[in-house]
């Protein structure tokens, strides 16, 4: 390894590999579609990059390994070296023009493919260790006994099928974002948005549009992803006496669309926000319609992530002191938004505060913290500095990350 992984935070390898280079922070930034500004902040962990194809286009720029600029944080999901072991399957599965995928699969019903893909989501949300296993290796037979559904389908169980089958797209897409298949991810969203866009239904269109536009920003392509969101959201506006799922969709588009925006430095990010909000007073709770987790609470949680996005800090982490998170919600929304509120504590060097988080993060989902380069980067950090009054707690979870403290 070029540089020690004990040494350096992610901020500092980046700096440090790209003045190896000779390149300035304005080069690095054109050559990744960021500007100096944000380059600045990555350098000074003033900003997390919390992205894995961030990462791969910081790796392509600075001609280094993952490794070399993590420490192997992500290696194992970014690289291309070592993907999941389901992916190959399902790469196949998704390589299929669609009326190939049911042949030699008959006899499935629309009842029994919903009771099928909502348990494989009910898998995905709920389950604290090897849910990215279970769920991978389900995948690919979910998706051939969908379209043998719906290629047997009579005009009275074709709508529920349709919908079943736009939700399991959106499924494959949020598991392929999570190992670090960005390609494969969007076009399970693509191929979701076509069948939405044939169904003439405007819920499952915004539906639809919230998960490709999930897959942009994850990969950077953020002006595509406002745009998408800001155009679907003038096609799909609900009635005042929509069902709580149309609402449900809307206000997840523009909350997608805030987090596009404030990354493409838009001036429409806060309008957007305010949009979510106004849906969510008519969805009225905390519900998990589409899997968008679109409700108060979910909308808050966005208000600290604006913020943070923006670069400040200390007023994220006020906001954040007052959003109280529903249990309710699914494990993994409820782990990210913990991770984020750790990291804002870890940029604020609020040691004792970061450590009390990363062992809730443990105990709350043991499985998705070990493969977080923000987690992983925040206990190198602490265990460099770390102090007799939190010194055990951190050391538990440096060993469970695969640290030797």
């Amino acid at each position: 390894m070029a540089i020690d992984g004990e040494l350096f935070s992610i901020g500092q390898r980046i700096k440090w590999l790209r003045e190896r280079r000779g390149m300035s922070q304005k080069t690095l930034g054109d050559f990744i579609d960021r500007s100096e500004n944000w380059v600045y902040k990555i350098e000074h962990d003033r900003m997390p990059v919390d992205r894995v194809s961030v990462l791969v286009a910081l790796c392509q720029a600075l001609r280094c390994s993952m490794e070399d600029l993590t420490s192997g944080y992500v290696s194992s999901i970014a690289t291309g070296d070592a993907e999941h072991e389901h992916v190959p399957t399902i790469r196949q599965a998704l390589s299929l023009p669609s009326s190939l995928l049911p042949l030699r699969i008959a006899g499935v019903t629309a009842d029994g493919f919903e009771e099928s893909v909502t348990d494989a989501w009910k898998v995905y949300e709920t389950q604290a260790e090897a849910r990215y296993q279970d769920v991978g290796g389900r995948l690919p037979n979910l998706l051939r006994q969908g379209h043998a559904a719906l290629r047997d389908a009579n005009s009275e169980d074709e709508p529920a099928i349709l919908r079943q089958l736009i939700s399991l797209y959106g499924l494959h897409q949020i598991w392929l974002r999570r190992v670090g298949e960005p390609t494969l991810a969007r076009i399970a969203a693509d191929r979701g948005l076509a069948l939405a866009d044939n169904a003439g239904d405007p819920a499952l269109l915004a539906a639809a549009a919230w998960n490709l536009s999930c897959v942009l920003t994850s990969a950077g392509d953020v002006a595509d992803s406002l745009e998408l969101a800001r155009q679907t959201i003038a096609q799909c506006k609900p009635a005042d006496d929509a069902s709580p799922e149309h609402w449900s969709a809307y206000g997840a588009l523009h909350l997608q669309g805030a987090v596009a925006a404030v990354r493409a430095t838009s001036p429409v990010a806060w309008d957007l926000y305010r949009g979510a909000q106004q849906a969510a007073k008519k969805v009225g709770g905390d519900l998990n319609h589409w899997h968008t987790c679109f409700g108060p609470t979910n909308v808050a949680m966005h208000e600290v992530h604006l913020m943070a996005e923006e670069g400040d800090v200390s007023e994220a982490l006020r906001v954040a002191d007052s959003v109280q998170v529903n249990p309710e919600l699914p494990l993994e929304r409820r782990t990210r938004y913990l991770i984020e509120v750790m990291n804002l504590n870890r940029v604020q060097r609020d040691d004792y505060a970061t450590v009390h988080i990363l062992g809730k993060l443990k105990k709350q989902s043991p499985e998705e913290i070990v493969f977080s380069p923000l987690v992983r980067q925040a206990v190198a950090e602490l265990l460099k500095r770390e102090k007799p009054l939190w010194r055990d707690d951190l050391r538990e979870v440096a060993k469970h990350v695969g640290f030797a403290a």
